[in-house]
């Protein structure tokens, strides 16, 4: 079994792919290890990946075509699990066309090459932000996504179509996960949590938008690659072999809530400012995972206070001689 991982040098990435190589797969990742955030940090996860002898790692970027199709033609994977991706809504604002070449033009070199080389299944990383200005709660996957309030959430819900696209044109099984706030150990430095907990600990304000005003489906990392690693044992048969899941925790909470969550972990008050909402922020997320319960029989485990309390354990212990 051979599997290609794009964005193996992500907070996803490294989670799958070290679940994947316990397992015995031959895993190959690519990353082009962009400066977005750290890239210190995302060499201390491909160190973690490196000690096994059954995974392989190239800097490639998937917009280069080339590149890409000489990797398929090479090891003919089994399965490919498409994780890489410019992520951060805000930064879409600030630098729209990072998105089209990394979520557009990236994603089709992807969908070219499954096509030109058949595989088993395509499981690739959709987002909870394409539901954009839907209001009805909780987020259903047949609820119409048409109204985006961001490139980055367009840009995922043309990844949506694509696929569809590719599946019923070329028979390729393809999976599409929308995944809702990942959070945990390794996480993204961009992502608030991150970014509380280091505010919190040097004793500086945090950002609070919408006067704190904000609803999240707080996934843990554990519950999300138990949810992809069973949907990429699951290939869809129907005709065009295509399905989109939410994958999420499907028990929200109150930011103030998760805020107060670290601050126990911490054992530090955090002093907070209080902001207007951000452009292309929406004001609560909450994932139906009823249908993906239903086809591979998941149910996230983590709450969000044992998962923040994880997170912070292993953020002191990373970060622990700029604590000092």
């Amino acid at each position: 079994m051979k599997i290609l991982i794009t964005g193996i040098a992500g907070f996803v990435g490294m989670h799958l792919g070290e679940a994947l190589l316990k397992r015995g797969v031959e895993i190959v990742g690519v990353d082009n290890l962009n400066d977005y955030y750290d890239v210190n940090l995302k060499n201390a996860r491909l160190t973690r990946l490196k000690k096994y002898p059954n995974f392989k790692f190239f800097k490639m970027d998937i917009v280069d075509r080339k590149g890409l199709s000489s990797l398929f033609n090479t090891y003919y994977f089994n399965r490919v699990l498409h994780l890489a991706a410019q992520a951060g809504v805000r930064y879409s604002i600030e630098q729209p066309f990072k998105y089209t070449d990394s979520n557009i033009t990236g994603f089709l070199n992807i969908l070219e090459c499954c096509r030109n080389n058949p595989i088993e299944h395509l499981v690739y990383a959709s987002s909870s932000s394409v539901y954009g200005g839907n209001t009805v709660l909780p987020y259903t996957e047949n609820q119409v996504v048409d109204t985006p309030i961001s490139l980055y959430a367009a840009t995922k819900k043309s990844n949506e179509l694509m696929a569809h696209a590719y599946s019923h044109l070329f028979g390729i099984p393809v999976t599409g996960l929308r995944l809702f706030t990942v959070y945990g150990p390794w996480g993204r430095p961009d992502m608030a949590l991150f970014k509380f907990t280091k505010s919190i600990l040097q004793e500086e304000k945090i950002a609070i938008f919408n006067y704190g005003k904000m609803v999240r489906d707080f996934t843990y990392i554990d519950d999300v690659v138990e949810g992809i690693v069973k949907v990429l044992d699951k290939p869809p048969t129907e005709t065009p072999p295509y399905k989109i899941f939410n994958l999420g925790n499907n028990n929200p909470v109150q930011l103030m809530d998760c805020i107060e969550a670290l601050e126990v972990s911490l054992g530090k008050v955090a002093i907070k400012e209080y902001l207007p909402l951000q452009a292309g922020d929406v004001l609560a997320t909450h994932a139906s995972t009823a249908l993906l319960g239903e086809w591979v029989a998941y149910k996230s485990q983590t709450s969000v206070s044992d998962g923040v309390a994880k997170f912070v354990a292993w953020y002191k212990k990373y970060y622990e001689n700029e604590l000092t």
